[in-house]
């Protein structure tokens, strides 16, 4: 059906060469993704008439500027024309006077809206563009329940996006995809023969370069102004260190709900090493649990959140920690916890002192999920670590342990002198 439109190489494989049953289309601005998405419906339409689709834009204002005048002109390129009806919010297809299908049009700000309906493709707009979690969650979960097919007619959802952040797209199709997801990424120096000459270099000129990085060249990056630990490297900091047998082992321990955290390290030469992670377990006696099946055989030291000496996890009358002593374990905690910003001091100054030495080390193949934490973790509004991302526990955990074993010492000025504390 493209064959007479010219397309870029990333445009070429979205359409031809992801065969599975969700894809996306990740780029800069002026890529081509609405355009691209657009050739995909009409192609499946041009393919097996008479059947509903659906485009799902992030807001009614953008399907009236955006998708309405984009599908016009992919159908006008592939000789189709199209009936816009904005009462109703839908498009119908036509090859001449022959009818060939309906796209239902829906805004992804309301997901309550996404019902109804079913449809044998569909086309998801910026959906990074929706700035709660929860409810980029919501669309995608309300929007695949959606889906109706055959096997002789799959039923496929592409995404066409730009990437803000570490958000659903990459959560779905870059972090841990299953066979399901397929991904291409582009940049759009590649569809510059379609945009005005000065248009990249005067985005050049007016972005950050995280902000290049995602909206030129159709990365996934960190777009909150200043990520908490900007200091560490995972290829600089990177360690192919393991435990020994019998090794004494430093645990950074943070206590939340439901989703308890740990980071587990070794000390070598005087310097911290973290070389495994415990992620998402259920309560302080499954931590311990945990613990004693991975490393009976270490002695360790915890390093706890110190709120923990004051809340229980399942005992009413025990806190965490006395948990934690009683199972045998040694912890290092005061009776508060450090302050945020010297946690966070502590830490960075570690993976990289002014003198340019990177004390700090991450086995990253080991800790996975503590070295993405540490590369996305991002200030909220108020200028502290944000805590919505659910990103914040393992790079806690890590801190507890830092700071009390290798603290910032602030000087302070007694009588015109500065001494160390």
């Amino acid at each position: 059906m493209t064959t007479n439109v010219i397309l870029s190489a990333p445009q070429h494989a979205f359409l031809n060469d992801l065969p599975t049953p969700f894809k996306a289309y990740v780029g800069g601005y002026g890529s081509g993704k609405t355009f691209v998405g657009c050739l995909d419906l009409l192609n499946f339409i041009g393919q097996y008439p008479n059947q509903v689709m659906a485009y799902f834009g992030p807001t009614y204002g953008n399907i009236r500027d955006v998708f309405y005048p984009t599908i016009e002109e992919a159908c006008r390129l592939l000789n189709f024309r199209c009936k816009i009806m904005q009462g109703n919010k839908e498009v119908h297809i036509y090859r001449g006077p022959t009818y060939f299908g309906t796209i239902i049009c829906r805004s992804m700000d309301n997901p309550s809206s996404i019902v109804g309906f079913q449809f044998a493709r569909a086309l998801i707009d910026e959906l990074d563009t929706i700035t709660q979690v929860v409810k980029q969650r919501d669309v995608w979960n309300k929007i695949i329940a959606r889906r109706r097919g055959s096997i002789e007619r799959p039923v496929v959802i592409g995404v066409v996006t730009t990437p803000e952040g570490f958000k659903q797209t990459y959560k779905l199709f870059a972090k841990n995809p299953t066979k399901s997801y397929s991904m291409v990424q582009a940049s759009t120096y590649e569809n510059a023969q379609y945009l005005p000459i000065d248009y990249i270099p005067t985005l050049m000129e007016t972005y950050s370069k995280e902000l290049v990085q995602a909206y030129i060249r159709g990365l996934f990056v960190n777009l909150t102004e200043g990520t908490v630990y900007n200091i560490f490297d995972r290829v600089l900091n990177d360690s192919k260190a393991t435990i020994d047998n019998g090794e004494y082992l430093h645990i950074g321990m943070d206590f939340n709900v439901t989703n308890m955290s740990a980071v587990i390290h070794v000390i070598r030469g005087g310097d911290p090493i973290a070389v495994g992670e415990l992620t998402e377990i259920y309560d302080t006696p499954s931590m311990i649990t945990a613990i004693k099946e991975n490393f009976s055989d270490h002695p360790i030291s915890i390093y706890p959140d110190s709120t923990g000496k004051n809340r229980e996890s399942v005992d009413a009358s025990t806190s965490d920690i006395v948990e934690l002593e009683r199972a045998g374990f040694n912890c290092v905690y005061s009776g508060v916890n450090p302050m945020i910003k010297d946690r966070v001091a502590s830490m960075n100054r570690m993976f990289e002192s002014a003198d340019g030495k990177r004390r700090y080390k991450v086995n990253t193949t080991l800790c996975p999920t503590y070295t993405e934490h540490l590369e996305q973790q991002s200030y909220d509004k108020a200028g502290m670590p944000d805590k919505s991302s659910d990103n914040d526990h393992l790079p806690d955990s890590g801190g507890y342990f830092i700071c009390s074993e290798y603290p910032i010492v602030r000087p302070v000025t007694i009588v015109g002198h500065r001494l160390p504390v």
